[in-house]
């Protein structure tokens, strides 16, 4: 069907890359196609569609472009175009970042959500602040929570789980089924030997583009899971404007924030853009190379979002403002930050893809 006049969508889905704006659209029970009309000066591309009963529209980044500025420039531009947007979610890919000896065992495949968790709202800016002696950071400015129907809905979600097996699996099936194509390119989930988590301080062997050099003896040994399907997390997302791919400064992020996962998107969104952040991860943020992942991340992100908006109830979706109502201050990252960003990854030798 062709899609609906722009204000009978209430929620918003942003995607940083294509692969998961693709995962996102075989997720919709009903496709409306591609919107010709947006508000002026919004140069987005948006997909309609529908997820059990909320009209969706989805959105994703310029080709290439990528980063907090970015992904607030998208969302603003959704919440003008689809004046009664209530809430968004950021659905897409990460990087995790285990902690064994504390029993969260992250893994390639799983999905972490954001909530609120210490004095974190979800989501922390990690380079923003300033450091301290004995090489702490302390963080400056505080991201806000997702909105409270979405926090319910999460409850609402964990409190199923409690009773009964999750829908993912059930909804990944239909995916592949109804779209034999993604098999073939990567979305089904990769063999259990393919995710291997190194010690932090081995780096992969330069020059190869696989890991088939490294050295076995250099992994860390997890138990075996009884079930393949992706497990959930929830706590801190942290989110900055570089890619890490160094394990040291992943382990920092975790010790200095509790932080679950690492991106590149979400801190651009939260003060100005009512969302929950999703992602899948595909990778480990050190320095090898977890390429067959990236599409089944994208994958399990989508279909967690679909069995979270199962939970979000269309009544009380409808009775909260309008994203345009409560539209805060600017996320754009000042000149300032930045400079607190070169600052954090030259302490600590970082190096970027």
């Amino acid at each position: 069907m062709p899609p609906l006049p722009s204000h009978e969508y209430h929620v918003g889905i942003i995607c940083a890359l294509h692969i998961e704006m693709a995962a996102m659209r075989a997720m919709l029970d009903e496709e409306h196609g591609t919107f010709s009309k947006k508000a002026i000066h919004d140069h987005n591309t948006y997909f309609g569609g529908q997820i059990h009963n909320h009209n969706v529209v989805i959105a994703c980044l310029p080709a290439g472009i990528d980063g907090v500025v970015a992904a607030g420039t998208v969302a603003k531009d959704m919440s003008r175009t689809f004046e009664q947007l209530r809430f968004g979610l950021l659905v897409g890919t990460g990087a995790g970042i285990p902690n064994l000896e504390a029993g969260v065992d992250v893994r390639l495949g799983d999905v972490v959500v954001s909530r609120p968790s210490g004095v974190y709202g979800g989501v922390v800016q990690y380079y923003r602040g300033k450091s301290k002696a004995g090489g702490m950071w302390e963080p400056k400015g505080m991201l806000n929570a997702p909105p409270v129907v979405l926090l319910t809905a999460l409850q609402s979600l964990q409190a199923e789980y409690e009773l009964e097996d999750s829908r993912m699996p059930s909804y990944l099936a239909k995916m592949l089924e109804r779209r034999p194509k993604m098999r073939s390119m990567g979305y089904a989930r990769p063999e259990m030997d393919k995710d291997v988590l190194y010690l932090a301080a081995y780096h992969h062997v330069v020059g190869r583009t696989t890991c088939d050099a490294c050295e076995v003896a250099q992994t860390l040994a997890r138990p075996p899971r009884v079930s393949t399907d992706p497990q959930i997390h929830y706590g801190v997302i942290a989110s900055g404007d570089r890619v890490v791919n160094d394990a040291v400064t992943r382990d920092r992020l975790r010790q200095d924030y509790g932080a679950l996962c690492v991106e590149m998107e979400a801190a651009g969104l939260m003060n100005d853009f009512p969302c929950l952040v999703i992602r899948g991860i595909c990778g480990y943020a050190d320095s090898h190379k977890n390429e067959n992942w990236r599409r089944y991340g994208a994958a399990t992100a989508a279909a967690y979002a679909k069995e979270l908006l199962l939970h979000a109830s269309i009544e009380e979706t409808s009775q909260e403002k309008p994203v345009q109502q409560i539209l805060g201050k600017s996320s754009e990252t000042t000149r300032s930050e930045q400079d607190w960003a070169e600052q954090f990854f030259s302490k600590k030798q970082v190096t970027f893809q």
